[in-house]
């Protein structure tokens, strides 16, 4: 039987950190810099016990080249955007639920973040399951739905467009079209390589 470290690559196997190539290095070291202190601080998993990546990190070693510059449009996008963290987070979940459980890895870090963040776990869960819960404050819920209509319909009606102007204006919409886009990444890999989140 399998160890669950064994199998936390999904369809990849994780990288061994003593055979990476130079680049591999630069990539593994940025992460255990930056992403790492965060995820300890935030109570989700992104290595085994043994120093492997785990999660998106474990794909990205596949292309350290292209994940290096990816994880710097992420950290420019978190940093620069004009949004709310509790909205940005929101629509990171309104993500992961259209994608489902191919996004796996992905709801179950961002439930957590979400949670640190004060959203109630029902609220939260009903995001991830593709709601639009009354809980949420009204530019929470406009920002989930401007999320699962684009990723859904492929389109953004122009009542829903309006408003959603209105409350974020110009950069604001930029700046929800730049995080959707990051993280349709991240569940692109996860759901094409199968990886799972830790039990």
């Amino acid at each position: 039987m399998p160890k669950s470290s064994d199998v936390l690559g999904g369809r990849l196997p994780l990288v061994d950190p003593s055979t990476l190539t130079p680049e591999q290095q630069e990539l593994f070291d940025s992460v255990t810099a930056n992403q790492l202190p965060w995820a300890i601080d935030s109570g989700f998993e992104i290595r085994t016990g043994g120093g492997r990546l785990i999660g998106p990190f474990n794909t990205f070693l596949r292309h350290p080249e292209i994940a290096l510059r990816f994880l710097e449009f992420a950290a420019a996008e978190s940093v620069h955007t004009s949004l709310t963290d509790r909205v940005r987070e929101l629509v990171i979940v309104a993500v992961g639920a259209v994608w489902g459980h191919g996004a796996r890895y992905e709801l179950y870090a961002h439930k957590i973040l979400a949670a640190r963040m004060g959203f109630p776990p029902e609220v939260v869960q009903a995001v991830a399951n593709g709601e639009v819960p009354g809980e949420l404050a009204a530019d929470e819920r406009l920002a989930v739905r401007v999320t699962r209509q684009l990723l859904t319909q492929h389109r953004l009606d122009d009542d829903l467009y309006r408003a959603a102007e209105r409350t974020f204006g110009e950069q604001g919409l930029y700046d929800i079209g730049a995080v959707m886009g990051q993280y349709q990444t991240v569940c692109t890999l996860l759901t094409m390589f199968q990886v799972p989140a830790p039990e």
